[in-house]
């Protein structure tokens, strides 16, 4: 595979949430921020890259020598898995609560997945990222009609409250 490395698209650079340690906000960074980390991501890949080949050609392991290397360096790789968890890897990861960038990779894997399984991949649509799952404390409070849960976890009242708009159920 060529040596390449990824690198988001300007407009895609965006603040830290506030809410979500590991999560990205919908606020952009400037300008002058986004083109400054673009400038050094292009100049540590580039360092970074130089030092890998140059530790080979001193007889370094490839498999020692790219420990330097920067994380967004594209990777090749052969999977051998089969189609139930391929779809567990696609329900996460094509959830529009992951990051882009992973969000972007699933859809296209999905692609390629249907060419050969249509039939299953449109079950997967319809019954898996088209249904809805309900853990036992959003079960009662359905079955009670209630908006919340009966423990005060915010993020497990954010899932059951999205499910509602979801279902398009509205409890007074």
């Amino acid at each position: 595979m060529k040596d390449e490395f990824f690198k988001p698209e300007k407009q895609d650079i965006k603040q830290q949430s506030l809410s979500n340690k590991q999560g990205t906000s919908c606020e952009h960074v400037s300008e002058s921020t986004a083109s400054e980390f673009l400038s050094h991501l292009t100049q540590i890949e580039n360092q970074q890259y130089q030092k890998y080949i140059q530790f080979i050609e001193q007889g370094v392991s490839r498999e020692q020598a790219r420990i330097g290397l920067p994380v967004n360096i594209y990777t090749e790789w052969y999977w051998k898995c089969d189609l139930h968890n391929i779809f567990n890897f696609l329900s996460l990861r094509m959830d529009s609560h992951s990051q882009k960038e992973i969000r972007v990779f699933a859809e296209s894997m999905f692609e390629l997945v249907k060419m050969v399984f249509p039939v299953s991949c449109q079950a997967f649509l319809d019954y898996r990222m088209g249904g809805i799952t309900l853990t036992r404390l959003e079960l009662e409070a359905f079955k009670n009609k209630k908006k919340t849960l009966s423990i005060q976890n915010k993020r497990e009242n954010k899932e059951y409250e999205e499910k509602l708009k979801k279902m398009e159920i509205e409890f007074d």
